[in-house]
């Protein structure tokens, strides 16, 4: 199956969206306690995508081999995984290796593209 992902978050809240053939599906959460307004807008953005592909699996919204489609709208993010960048902040690695990890375990084949921020509907949300 074919998804198209959206994700954004900020210091108080992070929110997805995944796109499934005519199907929407929209969440928002208040940042954890942990992370509440601790953390900057592009720490949250990969907080949001991590909690957001996490979820999609376990609420069985995405399956193992499912094709994704991840829509970001922060080029540096966009940077770092499409093409594998280097990030110096180690809070954000390690958020991306979380993210990489459950992309290889559930063998999902996915494909990054950059959009601007106005076209994500994640950003709605919070």
């Amino acid at each position: 199956m074919e998804h198209v992902f959206f994700a954004d978050g900020n210091p108080k809240r992070i929110a997805w969206v995944i796109q499934t053939l005519d199907s929407q599906v929209e969440q928002m959460r208040e940042q954890a306690e942990f992370y509440l307004n601790k953390v900057n807008n592009e720490q949250a953005k990969y907080i949001a995508f991590h909690v957001g592909i996490f979820w999609g699996i376990g609420n069985f919204v995405i399956k193992n081999e499912d094709s994704i489609n991840v829509m970001l709208d922060l080029k540096s993010m966009f940077e770092h995984f499409a093409n594998n960048t280097e990030i110096s902040d180690s809070f954000i690695q390690t958020r991306s290796d979380f993210i990489k990890k459950l992309i290889a375990q559930r063998k999902l084949h996915v494909k990054y593209h950059l959009i601007e921020s106005n076209k994500n509907p994640a950003s709605k949300l919070l």
